[in-house]
Formats: C-alpha cells, sequence, structure tokens
C-alpha cells in the first residue's frame, strides 16, 4: 500500500532532511586518509543526538551501526571498521535520520584523497544518474520512467546498475512501499501522485551489476569485485515537480 503524505508531513520530513544533509556535509569535511569508517560512524551518532534525532537503520533487523559504510567493491551495507582509509579510496556513507518520528534517506560518495581517474568518473555518472532519475520524478509519471532514466544515462556511459537493491517508499518506515528499480521500462510501475514520498538512490559498478554477500550476512560487494558507488535522494512528488527533501545545498545545522 502506498502512503501519500500531507503537506504537513512532507514538512516534517523535510526538516529530517535538512539534518540529514547538514550531516552530510560535515562528514565530507572529515574524510581523508587515515579517518576511519568507525569514527566517521561514531561522529554521526554524535551529532543526531545533538540536534534530536536518532539513527533510524541502528537495530533495524538486528543492524547494529548508525550508518552504512561501504568502501570500494562495496555495494552497499557495509559495516563501519577500524580500518583507515587509504588514498584513493572511495566510500559511501548511508543513513536514515529519525527526527521526530518522520525520516528521510540518503547515501553519498565520497573520494578519499587523490582518487583515479576510474574511480571519478564513476563517482560523477552515478550522481549524474540519480538527478537522471530524479527528473523524471513528477505527478502523472510511472515508477519505471525513472527506472529507465537512471538505467539509460548509466549504461550509455558503461556503467553496470545494480539489480538486487532498489529504492523505496519512505514515511514513519525506512521501506515502505512502492519499490523504485534503477532499471525497468517507461510506462510501467504504479503511477506518480501528488504526496508520494520515495528513495532514488542508484548503485552503479564498473564491472558486472552482481553482487555477493560477505558471511557478516549485510555486506553486499561487487562479484567480480569492481568498483562501486551510490548517490541517494529522498524525493517529494509535489505539484510544483520533484522536492529533493535531503538537499546538500539547503540544509540546517
Amino acid at each position: 500500500m502506498i502512503h501519500v503524505k500531507t503537506p504537513e508531513q512532507i514538512a516534517r520530513m523535510h526538516e529530517a532532511g535538512k539534518l540529514l544533509a547538514a550531516c552530510h556535509r560535515e562528514i565530507a569535511s572529515r574524510i581523508r586518509p587515515g579517518v576511519t569508517t568507525a569514527d566517521i560512524d561514531r561522529f554521526v551518532e554524535r551529532f543526531l543526538a545533538q540536534h534530536g534525532a536518532t539513527p533510524e537503520q541502528k537495530g533495524y533487523m538486528g543492524y547494529p551501526y548508525a550508518t552504512c559504510a561501504s568502501v570500494n567493491d562495496v555495494i552497499c551495507h557495509g559495516f563501519p571498521s577500524d580500518r583507515p582509509l587509504q588514498n584513493g579510496d572511495i566510500v559511501t556513507i548511508d543513513m536514515v535520520v529519525n527526527l521526530n518520528g518522520w525520516l528521510a534517506d540518503s547515501a553519498w560518495s565520497y573520494p578519499v584523497g587523490t582518487i583515479s581517474e576510474e574511480a571519478r568518473r564513476l563517482l560523477e555518472a552515478t550522481k549524474g544518474a540519480l538527478y537522471a532519475g530524479i527528473e523524471k520524478a513528477v505527478v502523472g509519471n510511472r515508477i519505471g520512467d525513472i527506472s529507465h532514466a537512471v538505467q539509460t544515462y548509466a549504461e550509455q556511459r558503461g556503467y553496470a546498475v545494480v539489480r538486487d537493491f532498489t529504492g523505496h517508499g519512505i514515511g514513519q518506515q525506512m521501506h515502505e512501499d512502492p519499490l523504485v528499480p534503477h532499471f525497468g521500462k517507461p510506462g510501467k510501475g504504479p503511477r506518480l501522485r501528488e504526496g508520494m514520498v520515495i528513495t532514488i538512490e542508484p548503485m552503479l559498478n564498473t564491472g558486472t551489476y552482481h553482487a555477493t554477500i560477505d558471511e557478516d550476512g549485510w555486506t553486499a560487494r561487487t562479484a567480480d569485485r569492481s568498483l562501486s558507488a551510490q548517490y541517494e535522494h529522498t524525493i517529494a512528488i509535489t505539484a510544483q515537480g520533484p522536492l529533493i527533501l535531503t538537499d546538500q545545498t539547503i540544509f540546517q545545522a
């Protein structure tokens, strides 16, 4: 069942999104060689607590951390660790913020120090694929229009789109209907209505789109150990067009 939000409910989600965006801005200033993703995870938990919020994924189905931290060949759901980040790594930090019962979800990929041209192009293409999908998040379109736009943008640039993990509806629950795949045919799937709130979160790989799962039951890696990146925003469908609730250019500290 798709839960359509009122303008007041979207405004509350937007407040959560602004806080999440502020947190990502802080993370960006901390990512450098020698920092650990465990350091980042502890920072995020402190930052959210200081602003009256909590990390929604901590404890979700037993997940033990405030963030997901995915380095290099990790697609998503990587555990924060005490391994220092190395010059040339790329790392995705994904989090869901709960502010007064309403949620926002955003992942961002960061370069660590000086990265390779291959990694730079991957980050650029993945972010571009996200915004190509957002452009299609308008009243009257269908989920498949978003999916197709993301897939087309990525594949035209030579990247594989992960199939095993998708975007989703969000509100007071982390995962609501509908699912938002990042591949598919235009004109298919649920129609977008004013008041829907979804995540668009493409994961692009330099090699195969297939994934494997580590023994921890969470960490998803590229099957061929190629590089992977992800960018994600929470989007409200409005009569004026897509509203990015986690926009990092408009945030509160």
